[in-house]
């Protein structure tokens, strides 16, 4: 495996394997680019565009382009964390992400990257959305006001667990995640809480019933560790990590 190729991140000389994103070649030198829609298990996909980077003076999203040597990377500047904040205030104020209500407070990746931001308030209105919840199923509940539409549970449901559950429908601001069965139901499809669908979303959209507040508030993943510690800590070639 090549490791001679180097690029370089604010500064910094990172080498990279051959068909390393610039995402994996960050991530395996410990330096953390801001991420909600990456997981090293599917295929990038670059939606959140949270990852966005500065490559030789052109903005691109570090989860899909590739690491080529001697490019000048700029991640970590006013400019870019300043877009990322915006980001993150718009992914709040369009759902319900109220965290001293929601059972994945202290697990949310959202509310990760919002510390990390300093993010200090939503700075928009709050959009007070009210898209249906789906507690149908027996074990699993769908709460639709919380999705930031990453696509993880898609991909993890079509990539990981074979099932293709989930999908999203809809354009622009009516862009929506939907259940492919026939009713659009929960309770008719074959999705288990042990399947993987059930287990990645970033935020409180899909919760395991029965399995609240197990781990009480102080001591959950992010009241012990920031975000950016807890990303670096999977390997980009371990596929089969369950970080994400």
């Amino acid at each position: 495996m090549n490791i001679r190729n180097t690029i370089t991140i604010d500064g910094t000389p990172v080498p990279f394997q051959d068909g390393d994103t610039i995402m994996d070649a960050a991530t395996r030198a410990g330096i953390y680019i801001p991420h909600l829609c990456h997981n090293p298990e599917f295929k990038p996909h670059g939606s959140c565009k949270l990852c966005t980077v500065n490559v030789n003076g052109r903005n691109c999203s570090a989860c899909t382009f590739p690491a080529a040597d001697g490019q000048q990377v700029l991640n970590s500047t006013e400019e870019l964390n300043a877009t990322r904040r915006t980001i993150t205030q718009m992914l709040f104020v369009e759902g319900n992400h109220f965290c001293p209500s929601c059972e994945k407070s202290g697990n949310c990746q959202l509310q990760g990257v919002a510390y990390f931001l300093n993010m200090l308030d939503p700075h928009f209105p709050l959009f007070y959305p009210e898209r249906e919840t789906d507690s149908s199923h027996p074990d699993i509940l769908l709460d639709r006001d919380r999705c930031i539409l990453c696509e993880l549970c898609v991909r993890a449901s079509r990539e990981i667990d074979g099932k293709n559950v989930f999908g999203l429908s809809g354009r622009g601001i009516h862009t929506h995640l939907v259940v492919n069965a026939d009713s659009g139901l929960l309770k008719d499809t074959d999705l288990t809480p042990a399947d993987k669908a059930a287990q990645v979303c970033p935020v409180g959209a899909i919760i395991v019933k029965r399995h609240g507040f197990e781990t009480p508030i102080g001591a959950r993943q992010f009241d012990q560790q920031n975000v950016s510690e807890w990303s670096l800590s999977w390997e980009p070639a371990a596929m089969g990590d369950e970080h994400g």
